[in-house]
């Protein structure tokens, strides 16, 4: 039985076109076919139904798994980097029980007390920034993101071992920068050793040297537990299942750089983003500035996450550019029918997130970043979902919205920055992102006079 409408293009040419310019790929098939239509890209190992309907994406991602299930193994192109252990990879009851493990560390006070950790990083990076001199905003923040998780997420501070790692994770990361590069993880056939010399067998390199330095940090922490650490790392492994078991290295190791690859590349990447509308409307920054300037000297962080407009920001820069083009697969289990298309059992399904975002009967004007249209209407989880819908909604989802909304805040409060260029930045791939593709190049004209800290210093290590 035929697909919902293919595109009329040849699949070596679409799998070029979803590697190279994935942006003007998905739009040229929204044209075509605005709700549904099946795309033969790279990395699914099988063609793709993308549907970019909010009614039926709802449809797809709250029923029960008898009709569409969330098979981990449908994910198998982030296996390299994650492992098959992760929450990502896992299916059924596996992943529900996975999933209560992991939540409890993402909320609640140990949020509070990451905030005092965000804004030292992010207050101690731009403090090294010279004046009147261009920097890459994009390159800034991604340092202030890895600096994060290496402290909130791995619990590493200092020492031989954190300056590795440090480096290491950079540099793997930064395998997959061009849409060239990115190629290497989309395609299986391209994953080959061929040494240092080669993208694969670098990359392969460094997520050796990376695994022995974590299975090293997880071996030293089961030897000396330590209750009143509250990094999420020593927070996972504490906890337990139901059945009592606690997770294994490996578990733990394929959880961290999950959460890695879920809080650095995405997180650095959206706050360049919400820089560079920032400073290239105006008018936005000065509304954020005077929303910052009613809370006063030394605001409390969740005053800070909760204000309106920096709220508005945020999702509006997740909106017109969100870090994913589409949710994590659905695998059609028995016959189905969407927006009067027969589907078979085996089909692949995705929600377009990009193109949801794009719908001009939900967005009108949807290129032009207005973040005042989240004060006129509330979105369904299925019209706006830059974290994914169903599920496999990213379990990281409230660390990474607070840590935008704290690196803004400090950013903006204490610094006078500008964009180098007045040309607009462009989309471009980055691994699975969408990345800037100039990388938001700015220039620190000054330093605003304020408090000697946003926030108010708290420890880390407090229980």
């Amino acid at each position: 039985m035929p697909l919902p409408n293919p595109l009329p293009i040849p699949s070596l040419i679409q799998k070029l076109q979803w590697i190279v310019d994935p942006v003007q790929y998905l739009k040229k098939a929204a044209k075509k076919y605005p709700d549904i239509f099946t795309a033969d890209i790279v990395g699914y190992g099988c063609p793709v139904v993308f549907v970019n309907h909010p009614q039926v994406i709802r449809e797809v991602f709250i029923n029960d798994r008898k009709k569409f299930a969330a098979l981990g193994e449908a994910n198998n192109v982030f296996e390299p980097l994650i492992g098959n252990t992760s929450t990502i990879m896992l299916d059924g009851d596996r992943h529900k029980q996975r999933r209560q493990l992991l939540m409890p560390p993402f909320h609640g006070e140990r949020m509070r007390a990451y905030g005092s950790l965000i804004y030292n990083i992010t207050e101690k990076v731009f403090s090294q920034l010279p004046l009147n001199k261009s920097f890459s905003a994009r390159n800034v923040v991604q340092e202030i993101s890895l600096l994060v998780i290496l402290e909130a997420v791995f619990g590493l501070h200092e020492g031989k071992r954190y300056c590795a790692l440090k480096q290491l994770l950079a540099l793997m990361m930064d395998v997959f920068k061009s849409p060239l590069t990115s190629s290497f993880l989309l395609v299986p056939f391209l994953q080959k050793d061929l040494g240092l010399w080669s993208p694969w067998g670098r990359f392969l390199h460094q997520r050796q040297r990376i695994d022995q330095l974590l299975y090293a940090e997880i071996r030293e922490r089961r030897e000396q537990s330590d209750p009143n650490r509250i990094d999420i790392l020593s927070l996972l492994m504490s906890a337990k299942d139901e059945t009592g078991n606690s997770m294994t290295d490996q578990e733990l190791r394929d959880e961290l750089i999950t959460l890695l690859l879920a809080g650095y590349e995405t997180t650095s990447t959206a706050i360049a983003w919400a820089l560079y509308w920032i400073h290239y409307k105006p008018e936005i920054r000065e509304k954020l500035l005077q929303e910052l300037h009613t809370l006063g000297d030394y605001p409390d962080p969740m005053n800070i996450v909760r204000l309106p407009y920096l709220t508005n920001v945020i999702n509006e820069t997740l909106r017109i550019y969100p870090v994913l083009m589409a949710t994590l697969p659905r695998v059609v289990q028995e016959p189905v029918e969407l927006l009067g298309h027969p589907i078979e059992p085996g089909t692949v399904i995705v929600g377009g997130i990009y193109l949801t975002h794009r719908r001009e009967s939900l967005y009108p004007n949807p290129e032009e970043f207005q973040p005042e249209r989240f004060l006129d209407r509330q979105f369904s989880p299925y019209e706006y979902m830059p974290f994914g819908a169903g599920v496999r909604r990213c379990i990281g989802e409230a660390l990474a919205v607070f840590e935008m909304k704290l690196v803004l805040a400090t950013i903006l409060s204490g610094y006078q920055l500008e964009l180098e260029s007045s040309q607009p930045e462009k989309a471009q791939r980055r691994g699975v992102t969408l990345a800037p593709a100039n990388a938001v190049k700015m220039v620190i004209k000054g330093r605003r006079v304020r408090q000697k800290s946003l926030i108010p210093m708290a420890t880390t290590t407090a229980p």
